[in-house]
């Protein structure tokens, strides 16, 4: 079975990840919520290290409870810096609270998450067949600029792309992978 260029073959949570989750539209809040805060803490770290950790982040962050996240203080702050289980990164965990308390807004403005992020292609899914791989489009840009200024952190347009083919909002495999 052919899968994705990115895929390394010898890795199980890679394979499952690839073949039962990457590119699977998503309409859950919750996991939209966890996967936006992970591709945050991705930032600069390769995409495998999230996933090695993302039973310890699940835990640590309540099962990724936008609500519960939102309200973290600074105890909270200082318990999950000293979780090695985690990615200990001051600034990526002020700005996954953070970016919980817009997520709310966002929430109580469209009704749910998912409302917000799928209208911006009108409830479709845009498949990419050029066959070249890109890490941001018009799109993501367009969704980083609206975040950033609704005040997120670390939803950069190269972030936001990754998001979109993670939530399945863009369909990015590649064309001789068996999930194209």
């Amino acid at each position: 079975m052919k899968r994705c260029s990115w895929v390394d073959e010898k890795s199980e949570i890679y394979i499952k990840y690839h073949d039962e989750e990457w590119g699977v539209p998503k309409y859950d809040d919750r996991e939209l919520f966890e996967l936006l805060i992970l591709e945050g803490f991705q930032a600069g770290l390769s995409w495998i290290t999230v996933l090695k950790k993302r039973e310890a982040f699940r835990k640590a962050f309540d099962y990724f409870d936008v609500e519960k996240v939102a309200s973290y203080d600074d105890n909270k702050v200082e318990e999950l810096l000293k979780n090695e289980g985690i990615i200990r990164s001051r600034a990526k965990i002020n700005a996954a609270i953070l970016n919980a308390k817009i997520f709310i807004e966002i929430q109580k403005e469209y009704g749910r998450f998912s409302n917000y992020i799928w209208s911006f292609t009108d409830n479709k899914i845009i498949k990419n067949t050029t066959g070249k791989v890109i890490v941001s489009s018009q799109l993501s840009d367009t969704i980083s600029k609206d975040l950033k200024k609704r005040g997120m952190k670390y939803v950069g347009t190269i972030i936001v792309y990754s998001y979109l083919q993670a939530i399945g909002v863009v369909d990015d495999h590649d064309k001789e992978c068996f999930r194209y």
